[in-house]
């Protein structure tokens, strides 16, 4: 049968499997942009190139699937470099189609030309420049390989003009169906070794203070069910991570919550006071760690990844394992049986009184709102949490919000926290929240914003509105940067240098109308649980609801920037119990 570039892309993003992609036209990629009208593929139309990246992350996040951004050459293709960098940090499977100028152009600055495969060599996981429009659908079904496979991440295939373009000769081709991937050492190691798991189950067994050290691998390797029946046979405490929230269920007794810079009292201090360490799909994350060379001094340290590159990058453990991290977890529940199981573990009694006894001393805290009081932020996060679904997808930007969101939203479901880890990147909530609705159109979606992030992608709520996907935001507005306010009030002696924006500069509310949401304003404490119940009773489009905070509210505990985690900083009215 004979084809054409454009029509062979299509067809084999269906082949693929996709559903929906998100993406904005343009002149190299108008070729593929006509069969898309004919197409079983949804095609959410973005405002920003940026937009329609986040939203495939979360797709991806929210359904495990890999998401599909398309965009034209140029200045399109730059756009997504962010998202592209966001993906690659937090393993997040992706594929982006970016247009090119016609290959005899490529070289010649020609209009919209850019270096795409250049420019984003260092932020994908591979990435392709097709030159025969007859390598289109093996190199398809490659890219999507490559960003599922192993640790998942983004894969970028450039398409110049030509060979989509029906017009032009060179992109007739006869279809070919494709093949097995042909990816000459590209093989990622699944199976754990066995000897290699029997050392560390010898380890578990024999630890008096361990900690189940969980990272976001886990669920990328969709092994929370597994992690759960790990830690119930050895009675290990559980912290998740940032990128880990979820994967673990809150609720358990096991559950420490977060660790890192801005964790809870218990989870940092029992990973500095442990013996063991097992560290299951997480990479020792500087925001982790604090400053390394004070980091769990005491403890040994087993380590399973998918990457073996994360093996010894930053802590050598005793026992390295590449795998699959669901697939090792399987493979220690067998060697720990084989050894004893839940009988063979040594008695921890001491170590999970002793974290029992931070829990009790340092939970996390903040002074109440009392009416006529300025809305405490981490009261309208308690107050969402108990007011929407117990399996809503929570999404936000980067900053306190986030901080306070990871804190006090309590996820007893995997895959229901999505934001950006690694590269915390400013107004990544409400596209991704856009793309997680699309890809979970049963489920609840709010997006936790600030009013920093959501001046930066705001515009995406006019798709969102356009392509109706109801997604809830959450704005907490305190009229600042407040992460970077809290910083220059704690270590740069009150000098507030270029971080205060506005509450009311722009209105919010207008905003949110003019783009085609339903908005509400709340100002007191009174008033939040209302603005709660009318924006989860509105589903016909989306909803901005305003929350004008207390711009006071610091994010406790820290660990301050170059400090050890034994100097975390708690709430100062715990700073008299012991905690510094």
């Amino acid at each position: 049968m004979m084809t054409n570039g454009g029509d062979a892309l299509i067809k084999s993003l269906e082949l693929e499997g996709v559903e929906v992609m998100f993406g904005l036209p343009g002149g190299a990629i108008l070729p593929v942009y006509d069969p898309i009208i004919d197409s079983s593929i949804r095609h959410v139309l973005v405002r920003h190139e940026q937009g329609a990246g986040h939203m495939a992350q979360g797709y991806a996040h929210a359904t495990g699937k890999p998401g599909v951004a398309i965009v034209t050459s140029g200045p399109a293709a730059t756009n997504m470099v962010t998202p592209l960098l966001d993906a690659y940090m937090d393993s997040v499977p992706m594929v982006c189609i970016t247009g090119q100028v016609a290959y005899s152009a490529i070289g010649t600055d020609a209009f919209q030309e850019a270096d795409t495969t250049g420019i984003t060599m260092s932020v994908t996981k591979h990435n392709f420049l097709v030159s025969d429009a007859a390598d289109i659908p093996q190199t398809i079904h490659e890219a999507f390989h490559i960003a599922t496979t192993g640790r998942p991440g983004p894969v970028l295939v450039d398409l110049p003009k030509n060979i989509v373009n029906p017009a032009d000769p060179s992109s007739h081709f006869e279809w070919v169906e494709p093949t097995t991937p042909n990816l000459p050492g590209y093989n990622p190691q699944l199976e754990p070794d066995r000897e290699l798991v029997r050392r560390a189950a010898e380890l578990i067994i024999a630890a008096e203070r361990p900690v189940l050290y969980v990272g976001g691998g886990i669920l990328k390797a969709r092994g929370a069910e597994s992690l759960l029946a790990l830690a119930e046979l050895v009675q290990i405490p559980v912290v998740t991570t940032l990128m880990a929230r979820g994967a673990f269920p809150d609720s358990h007794e096991l559950n420490l919550g977060m660790p890192g810079m801005h964790g809870n009292y218990t989870a940092v201090m029992s990973m500095q006071e442990s013996d063991l360490l097992i560290a299951l799909g997480s990479r020792f994350d500087d925001r982790v760690t604090g400053k390394l060379d004070g980091f769990a001094p005491d403890a040994k340290v087993i380590h399973v990844d998918i990457d073996p590159a994360e093996l010894g990058k930053v802590r050598k453990p005793d026992v390295g394992i590449q795998a699959d991290v669901r697939l090792a977890i399987d493979a220690l529940l067998e060697a720990i049986g084989e050894l004893g199981g839940a009988d063979a573990q040594t008695d921890r009694t001491n170590w999970r009184s002793k974290l029992s006894g931070y829990q009790e001393k340092f939970p996390l805290v903040y002074e109440d709102s009392q009416p006529g009081d300025a809305l405490k932020p981490q009261f309208v996060l308690e107050r969402l949490r108990d007011n929407s679904p117990d399996d809503t997808i929570v999404t936000s930007g980067v900053g306190q919000h986030q901080m306070w969101a990871s804190q006090y939203w309590k996820f007893d479901h995997p895959y229901t926290w999505i934001n950006s880890g690694g590269l915390g990147t400013m107004g990544f909530s409400i596209p991704a929240a856009i793309g997680a609705k699309a890809g979970m159109p049963d489920r609840t979606v709010w997006a936790v914003d600030g009013d920093g992030c959501f001046q930066m992608t705001a515009q995406e709520l006019v798709t969102a509105s356009a392509e109706r996907i109801p997604i809830k935001v959450a704005l907490i507005n305190n009229g600042y940067l407040g992460m970077v306010k809290q910083w220059q009030e704690m270590f740069y002696d009150e000098r507030y240098s270029e971080v205060h924006l506005s509450q009311a500069l722009p209105d919010y509310k207008m905003w949110a109308e003019a783009m085609g949401c339903a908005a509400i304003r709340v100002e007191s404490p009174e008033e939040v649980d209302a603005a709660i119940e009318e924006a989860n009773n509105i589903n016909d489009r989306p909803v901005v609801v305003e929350f004008r905070t207390d711009a006071s509210e610091k994010v406790f505990p820290m660990v301050p920037a170059g400090a050890t985690n034994s100097e975390l900083m708690v709430d100062p009215s715990q700073q008299n119990d012991g905690g510094l």
